[in-house]
């Protein structure tokens, strides 16, 4: 059964910095895109990041570039999202999620949630 964890969240004050892990399980991680979303009280859950399933192409929304970066190493089955300059718009849950490596749409069509981890970014 595939499965993801994040870990890495927790409540940090603006400008600070944090650094997300997402451990997958029950797939061939090599073989798949990873990305990070994120859904902030009241509102849709957002595209936050993304990388291909060799490493080599990032992904990033227009509010997040500059600040966060996404990597992954295959042979440790886990994704990363560092996070710097945080402000208190980045406050959110933040979910790991995988799908089949293809070469469109890599804001959607994810297949595999993670569980959610909290990211509260104070003023």
């Amino acid at each position: 059964q595939v499965q993801l964890v994040e870990s890495g969240g927790g409540l940090v004050q603006a400008g600070g910095s944090l650094r997300l892990s997402c451990a997958a399980s029950g797939l061939t991680f090599r073989l798949y895109d990873m990305g990070w979303f994120r859904q902030a009280p009241g509102k849709e859950r957002e595209f936050v990041a993304a990388i291909s399933l060799s490493g080599v192409s990032t992904y990033y929304a227009d509010s997040v570039k500059g600040r966060f970066t996404i990597s992954k190493v295959n042979a440790k089955n886990t994704v990363y999202l560092q996070m710097n300059s945080l402000n208190p718009e980045d406050t959110a849950v933040y979910y790991c999620a995988a799908r089949r490596g293809r070469r469109d749409d890599y804001e959607a069509k994810y297949d595999y949630w993670g569980q959610g981890t909290q990211v509260t970014v104070s003023s």
